[in-house]
């Protein structure tokens, strides 16, 4: 059979350099095609369901959230299995799937599941699901480089500006932001004088939820023009909350100045981000969706944070701790090194011992056509650029090169003495 094909590809030199060129141009266009990423994707294929009932512990989040969760998320079809995490004030379900499955198609299993869930839970807790991004999606880390300005404001500027900029970008599912104060009002309540005015804290929840407001009335028309009578009721402002009425005494109004005191502080933490030892900072993890081209979407990010750095207050810049871009870079600049000493090692090597440049050139024009063929494959069966699939292709160039020079050498060596057995029969003719 190989004989055979040896054969036909000699008498049909043609047919076989076309095939050889249009190979190779579809290998080249599936280079450019074939997305980069510098770690390989070998996480499962999972959905996380993420639910927050804040102030309670591990066992009631496990016993009122968990378990009905994991029970009832196990019914799903082409599920491998469920996990459950139990934590103060979160619950985390991982449901993990089957690696031939859509991982968008089996969001939608798990959400119209979770529909019907919902209605189990307790009151006020409801279940989300997490970003349709992979174990290794997290690209990028960056701080904010913001001297003179309190944590509050940084992380008020990461989640009201930054974050809604950076979501934006083709291929990004979310920003996570990190470090930092999350602003709240927080009404730290007395309870001798709770106790002395005959208040519960759930007469001052009401009352205040019921001041933070605003409701819309109808379409008033005067002299054939019409006006929309809302009323604006949000607070605004610390004294707003603290002159909010709760009840009557005695004809005296009492308001929530008289039996709390208001401030405006931060959300409770578990933790802080500190920077080399520096002091706090406030940034956030770009995580990018499942199946994207990394190297793509870090030079898109890159670009957008240029252009939302330029409505930062005087000062603030962006920090960037952590850029796969750069092992990117770094993986696919070793290939190609690896490429240009390989195929100069040959070249070398084959004219120093056969003394025969064609013979070289059959074998180095080898590499990147091989190469190019095998990335048409990479695209094939959904295989990225990574540091993984890369190594493997150098390796195997050396593979083909010795499988060259051996078939080079064994066919040059072939040509001489049938060449060297025509000379002597040559000769015996002269001689005679």
């Amino acid at each position: 059979m190989v004989h055979r094909i040896i054969e036909w590809s000699l008498r049909n030199r043609y047919i076989v350099l076309i095939m050889v060129a249009g190979l190779f141009v579809w290998g080249a266009f599936s280079v450019k095609n074939n997305p980069i990423d510098a770690i390989p994707d070998l996480s499962e294929n999972q959905v996380i369901v993420f639910t927050e009932w804040m102030g309670r512990g591990p066992q009631l989040i496990e016993d009122q959230v968990t378990y009905p969760l994991v029970t009832n998320l196990q019914g799903l079809p082409r599920i491998k299995y469920v996990r459950g995490t139990s934590m103060f004030g979160m619950s985390f379900i991982y449901v993990i799937f089957e690696d031939d499955v859509d991982v968008y198609w089996a969001r939608e299993r798990v959400l119209e599941r979770l529909s019907t869930i919902s209605r189990n839970l307790p009151t006020g807790v409801s279940p989300q699901l997490g970003p349709d991004g992979t174990g290794v999606g997290h690209i990028l880390w960056y701080t904010l480089d913001a001297p003179g300005m309190d944590l509050g404001e940084q992380r008020a500027l990461q989640d009201w500006y930054i974050k809604f900029g950076l979501q934006n970008v083709k291929g990004v599912s979310e920003i996570a932001s990190f470090g930092g104060f999350q602003k709240q009002y927080q009404i730290t309540l007395d309870p001798n004088k709770l106790l002395y005015y005959k208040l519960s804290v759930n007469n001052v929840i009401s009352a205040v939820r019921s001041n933070n407001n605003e409701t819309g009335g109808s379409k008033f028309e005067l002299s054939d023009i019409g006006y929309v009578i809302k009323t604006s009721g949000y607070l605004n402002s610390i004294e707003e909350i603290q002159n909010i009425p709760l009840k009557t005494d005695n004809g005296i109004a009492v308001r929530v100045a008289d039996i709390a005191s208001v401030q405006m502080t931060g959300e409770t933490r578990l933790g802080i981000f500190d920077q080399n030892g520096e002091g706090e900072r406030v940034g956030g993890i770009v995580v990018m969706r499942y199946g994207e081209n990394a190297d793509e979407v870090i030079d898109n990010v890159k670009a957008k944070m240029l252009e939302v750095a330029k409505g930062f207050p005087e000062g603030v810049k962006f920090d960037i701790v952590y850029d796969r871009g750069e092992l990117i870079n770094q993986s696919i600049s070793s290939i190609k090194t690896t490429l240009i000493e390989e195929m100069i090692v040959v070249s070398l090597i084959v004219i120093i011992f056969l003394f025969h440049w064609r013979s070289a050139f059959s074998i180095v024009i080898q590499i990147p056509i091989t190469i190019a063929i095998s990335f048409i494959l990479l695209n094939a069966f959904g295989i990225s650029s990574n540091i993984m699939s890369l190594t493997g292709i150098a390796l195997a160039i050396g593979v083909i090169v010795d499988n060259g020079i051996i078939m080079s050498e064994n066919a040059y060596k072939h040509l001489a003495d049938r060449y060297a057995h025509w000379q002597q029969e040559q000769k015996n003719k002269t001689e005679l």
